[in-house]
């Protein structure tokens, strides 16, 4: 593979906060998130003004070929004119700092569905729930595994 110059490649590692800096992240704490997606790197890249981009969702870095992570090719001359900045290290902040925003703006909004809960408590509501979701005709099953 060849270094295209005009060109950037964004891996959604980049941005990991629970990885170590030696393990791939490669902006500060404060500008990643635990577990991005594509999507929402692209989202943030977006809102950071860079217009030119294409995503490869089957892509593996090299580092880690063992998870398709995804990677986000952008166009390097819209980066750092979008952005102001002349290193791909700016650039990666400024993303960064953007997804870390929106994802702040999405937990504090008041739209949040309930979570599901998990352990013994949650395994209590689910078996005292009735709803149609089961059993979708709401018939009772018989004996023997006849309807």
């Amino acid at each position: 593979m060849t270094s295209d110059p005009s060109r950037m490649t964004l891996w959604t590692g980049y941005f990991d906060s629970r990885q170590s800096r030696k393990g791939g992240r490669r902006v500060p704490k404060n500008s990643s998130v635990p577990r991005p997606n594509l999507d929402q790197i692209a989202l943030a890249a977006r809102a950071s003004g860079i217009t030119k981009m294409r995503r490869d969702q089957t892509a593996s870095h090299p580092k880690r070929p063992f998870s398709k992570e995804g990677r986000l090719i952008i166009s390097a001359k819209d980066a750092k004119e979008s952005t102001n900045s002349s290193t791909k290290e700016e650039v990666m902040r400024a993303v960064g700092s953007s997804l870390r925003s929106i994802l702040e703006k999405k937990e504090d909004g008041s739209d949040k569905r309930p979570t599901k809960l998990s352990g013994r408590e949650g395994a209590r509501k689910m078996k005292q729930r009735k709803s149609s979701v089961r059993n979708p005709q709401n018939r009772k099953k018989k004996k023997f595994g006849r309807r």
